[in-house]
């Protein structure tokens, strides 16, 4: 599970928490695409995208997570990598042929606020994320999900926002920073997570290699 925290104001903050299977490849942030010059990005190397990406220069965030719902058809199916890469260059959510991808949530974040796409492998669903601190997890804006009753008042007001990445990993339900052994050898774990300040002066992007 994934997790994306906001928090809107001057500077509108954005953090993405990334879960995956250690064993995907992925390399660090860089411009790694060049049909989306000045975008940076961490890069998943097995299907080209990424999961968070900024472009410093508009001022833009975009983070993706898995959603819940039907999945594509095999026949269509594309990868949800793209999908940050294409928010974040446009400064616009993507609302065509959403029919080719698995479901999703994708944050995309300016200055003045951020706004939030669901797919759900049927009908898309775009909310303007409240004023204040929001955290969108796989069910998407779910206040009653364990890991944000548990973590969201951790994020709130002047709150440091690096102290919680100090966390134990932990395969417990309403765990932040995970990891989770399976039967079958492989794990599940935080591999990194990036913050971003989107500011009308200017933008910073901050990446932590939380395997390192």
């Amino acid at each position: 599970m994934c997790t994306v925290i906001v928090r809107t104001g001057r500077p509108l903050t954005l953090m993405g928490i990334r879960d995956e299977f250690a064993d995907r490849p992925w390399e660090g942030p860089g411009e790694h695409w060049p049909d989306h010059p000045g975008v940076v990005g961490g890069r998943d190397l097995k299907a080209g995208g990424t999961w968070l990406a900024i472009d410093q220069a508009a001022g833009r965030a975009a983070a993706l997570l898995n959603g819940r719902g039907t999945p594509a058809p095999d026949a269509v199916r594309v990868s949800r990598g793209d999908l940050a890469l294409r928010a974040v260059s446009s400064g616009k959510l993507p609302d065509a042929d959403l029919t080719r991808y698995d479901p999703f949530h994708l944050v995309l974040a300016d200055p003045a606020g951020a706004r939030l796409l669901s797919w759900d492998g049927h009908r898309p669903e775009v909310t303007e994320l409240p004023d204040g601190t929001s955290m969108i997890v796989n069910t998407g804006l779910d206040h009653g999900h364990e890991r944000v009753t548990a973590h969201l008042p951790r994020f709130a007001g002047d709150a440091d926002w690096h102290e919680p990445l100090r966390d134990p990993p932990s395969d417990a339900g309403e765990a932040l920073i995970v990891r989770h052994e399976l039967p079958d050898g492989r794990v599940f774990a935080t591999l990194s997570v990036t913050l971003v300040t989107l500011a009308p002066d200017g933008a910073t992007y901050e990446f932590t290699d939380m395997t390192s």
